[in-house]
């Protein structure tokens, strides 16, 4: 099999038109052409001035490879197709042991779950949060009557932060393993369309997802896992640098020496208990700012011009750096076509805002994170939960600003701008629920952010046309951009100084996003495997 790249067609190009290309671009007969498949397809709307054009990578079968081969042996868009077929490091003994035990049930435990249940280790899930269709009643719970379940929200349950979220399946991680094609291909095996194999930004959306995370928790269940819901970790049972086991709310104690840890970057009590157990941790970077949006027409328009509604493109993206005279940088995070603001929060009397799309991505407003980067040696110093801590303090504040009732404080950029507070909304209506409160937003962060993200904003109206409108809005505060802290492991994913508990995903601080987090899910399921197996 052979991978063809940079094969270019029109958006509104026929089906037969890329096979085609590919027996035009070969020099070849149509009957030569036995087989092919789209490994990649993308667009480049980076040039105003010039035709929208669809890019293809295609992995064909052909008749006479070898001789096709030779002739373009010096052609560096043409070459023998990469094995990405994912293999499992080993395999159970027919009697398992010792079960190991994955703490948290989003995309890093899922995968963590689902590639032991494979390799047949019989894993056993400890969830905090509810199966994933009474944690969506939950979570409605918080956005239509501002009623918080703490155990059950946007952060907490089956499949993790990323169920209510756009749904992103895509990252710049290094990943010469393949890792995230497994990923990819769980996902359409579950029920994820099968573009998202191909198409250069995948996404599914939060309705997809719940269907297909109950999928993977069947097929875990059917290789003989074991899922628990609700049964929070409120302890660790260790002797001699060596985990035995974890102690549960219900004061259950389960034993084993391999323990995923695969946390959401919202477990704070669970980070505190790890801290108070004397597990390492150290705190890390991450950023603090709002949601901003702008209606989607506005982002079409300036992205891709005259191709904006154009249904094969649907909802066009952004993504925007900044950095300021201060010395902080300012960029865009999980930008949302077409989408919603969301109350993300996990803890009473707090306000944290997050991003959300279907996967048709046709809501009114397109919003994304407008946030400053901060970290420990400057702006949180004082130990590993320093960032928690500061998450903490700004989260009440933005809850009192909003009005003390989950409604979130809002502004129009105009206002922002000039440092005066909103007294009416314009023509962009907030999506936010339970709703917004129109404030002055200065005091929500601290000053160098709302200094940083003032400058940015004209700056990056100059790149997408209306990004500063008056009326776009903004809405405080997001702050649960990644984990403040990290648990950090050595060359066998395990922790520093305790042996069998395996750190993962996103709470962990080794992934950021849905895609990231599976494929550290899959390496730490690999690593604890090794162990298992004595490799």
């Amino acid at each position: 099999m052979l991978r063809i790249t940079e094969l270019k067609l029109p958006l509104d190009h026929a089906d037969e038109a890329l096979r085609q290309a590919i027996v035009q671009r070969l020099g070849i007969s149509d009957q030569d052409l036995l087989n092919f498949s789209i490994f990649k397809r993308s667009y480049d709307a980076r040039k105003k001035n010039t035709e929208l054009l669809f890019i293809y990578a295609v992995d064909v079968t052909l008749a006479n490879e070898a001789v096709v081969l030779e002739r373009f042996a010096d052609d560096h868009n043409l070459g023998p197709t990469p094995d990405m077929a994912y293999r499992f490091v080993g395999q159970a003994p027919s009697e398992v042991r010792s079960r190991p035990l994955v703490v948290g049930f989003g995309p890093c435990g899922i995968f963590a779950a689902l590639v032991l249940a494979q390799m047949g280790f019989r894993p056993v899930v400890l969830e905090r949060g509810k199966e994933v269709r009474q944690r969506t009643k939950d979570t409605w719970g918080l956005w239509r009557k501002a009623q918080l379940n703490p155990d059950s929200n946007v952060q907490f349950g089956e499949g993790g932060a990323g169920t209510f979220s756009d749904g992103k399946l895509y990252s710049q991680i290094r990943d010469p393993q393949h890792h995230g094609r497994k990923v990819l291909e769980e996902f359409v095996k579950a029920g994820a369309p099968e573009e998202i194999l191909y198409v250069n930004k995948p996404h599914i959306g939060t309705f997809r997802l719940t269907g297909m995370v109950e999928n993977m928790r069947q097929e875990i269940i059917a290789l003989g896992g074991e899922i628990r819901f609700e049964s929070k970790v409120t302890d660790l049972l260790m002797e001699d640098g060596q985990l035995q086991g974890v102690q549960l709310a219900s004061g259950e104690q389960l034993m084993s020496r391999h323990v995923v840890l695969a946390l959401g970057h919202s477990a704070r009590d669970t980070f505190r208990m790890l801290h108070a157990r004397g597990v390492f941790m150290e705190a890390k970077p991450f950023s603090i700012g709002f949601r901003i949006e702008h209606p989607q027409s506005v982002i079409d328009k300036a992205r891709l011009g005259k191709y904006a509604g154009h249904p094969k493109l649907g909802a066009a993206d952004y993504k925007l750096v900044y950095h300021a005279s201060n010395g902080r940088s300012v960029y865009s995070f999980c930008m949302c076509p077409g989408g919603t603001v969301v109350a993300a929060t996990s803890e009473p009397g707090r306000v944290v805002t997050n991003g959300m799309s279907q996967y048709s991505r046709n809501e009114r407003n397109a919003n994304s994170g407008l946030v400053v980067g901060i970290s420990p040696e400057q702006d949180y110093p004082g130990g590993p939960l320093a960032g928690i801590e500061l998450q903490e303090k700004l989260e009440s504040a933005a809850y009192l600003l909003g009005g003390s009732n989950y409604q979130a404080p809002g502004q129009l950029v105009g206002d922002f701008i000039a440092g005066r507070a909103t007294t009416a909304l314009g023509s962009v209506e907030p999506s936010y629920k339970p709703g917004v409160t129109l404030v002055d937003l200065a005091p929500s962060l601290p000053a160098f952010a709302i200094e940083a993200i003032r400058e940015a904003l004209p700056a990056f109206d100059r790149q997408i046309k209306g990004y500063s409108m008056h009326d776009a809005v903004l809405t405080g505060i997001e702050t649960r951009t990644s984990s403040p802290l990290r648990i950090t492991r050595d060359d066998s994913f395990q922790s520093l100084n305790l042996k069998g508990l395996f750190p993962a995903g996103e709470g962990a601080g080794y992934a950021g996003g849905i895609l990231s987090a599976g494929v550290d899910g899959i390496r730490v399921a690999e690593a604890v495997a090794k162990s298992l197996l004595g490799l």
